[in-house]
């Protein structure tokens, strides 16, 4: 069984690790997520496939009689991913996910309570996403040979198109020359538990659940990083990146889209090309091709 899987199960309660800690190898190798539903079969998925969980082992189809979980037992695992301290984990759950040591997260769906038209608490969790860690050491390789990490560089690709993985490594591998500052806004490059970064991200400043307008702000005031790094910029990160820009640090970031063409349709990001953030933007690919480089584009270029 990977050892990453075996971690992520571990924060799970007694009656549901016992059965996954049963699974052959060969599924569990492949394993990204699992799927816990109050009364719904639970789900893994394995890259392109789907698994449902029985009494008997999993099945490539829905079984006859699959394990549903009972609202209360997704309770108890909710519990127990928070080390039976819900209340200490409530800012995250209110941001969706929870931390795992180990470098997993658990995503989670229930009804939210608003007030002042923020989140502030969710109750009647309906639904977990544990989402199995999986660190690939060097695979931001291909990246880095390609491009210029101090003129400022782009990740693109649609959802599942490794991003996050390829920033990771690349954090991991720069930061080893070079000061780095890495705004982890929602846990998911470093996954810093009780302080400790749980995920490897090299020799970086870690700014940890800061959003990226105050990440960017204080990196560039107190840390004097010679690169900044976030996950998934969107158009009201504009300002703030640009500032870090003109404080002399170079920016490394990821975002959502497909390839050169939606990408000049996205003013934010076309504004952020003709200021010369960003020198070079790399698009992923997906499915088979998932953290493989597709493309390399200039800045000259999706700006001609």
């Amino acid at each position: 069984m990977k050892n990453s899987f075996k971690n992520a199960v571990q924060a799970l309660p007694d009656f549901l690790r016992a059965m996954l800690c049963l699974l052959p190898e060969s599924v569990t190798k492949d394993v990204t997520e699992i799927r816990i539903r109050a009364c719904r079969p639970l789900v893994l998925t394995a890259g392109e496939k789907t698994y449902f969980l029985s009494r008997t082992g999993v099945h490539s189809r829905l079984p006859s009689a699959p394990f549903v979980p009972s609202a209360g037992q997704l309770a108890d695992c909710v519990a127990a991913l928070c080390d039976y301290s819900v209340y200490s984990r409530q800012n995250e759950i209110c941001e969706g996910f929870i931390t795992l040591r180990g470098g997993s997260r658990a995503g989670v769906c229930g009804t939210a309570v608003i007030d002042g038209g923020r989140i502030t608490n969710v109750k009647n969790i309906s639904s977990v996403n544990l989402r199995i860690a999986h660190e690939i050491p060097d695979c931001s390789k291909s990246v880095l040979e390609r491009v210029s990490p101090e003129n400022g560089v782009l990740l693109c690709g649609a959802p599942c198109s490794g991003k996050t993985t390829v920033l990771r490594d690349m954090a991991r591998v720069l930061s080893r020359g070079t000061r780095v500052s890495l705004i982890d806004s929602r846990g998911e490059l470093a996954a810093v538990f009780r302080g400790e970064p749980q995920n490897d991200v090299g020799f970086c400043d870690v700014l940890d659940g800061y959003s990226r307008r105050d990440g960017f702000e204080i990196a560039v005031r107190c840390m004097s990083p010679e690169i900044v790094m976030c996950d998934e910029i969107g158009a009201d990160d504009i300002p703030s990146i640009l500032g870090a820009g003109l404080s002399g640090a170079a920016v490394i970031a990821t975002a959502h889209c497909r390839g050169k063409d939606e990408f000049r349709k996205k003013e934010g990001m076309m504004k952020l090309i003709e200021s010369g953030i960003f020198e070079s933007v790399v698009f992923l690919g997906t499915d088979e091709h998932v953290g493989q480089v597709q493309n390399v584009v200039s800045a000259e270029e999706l700006r001609a």
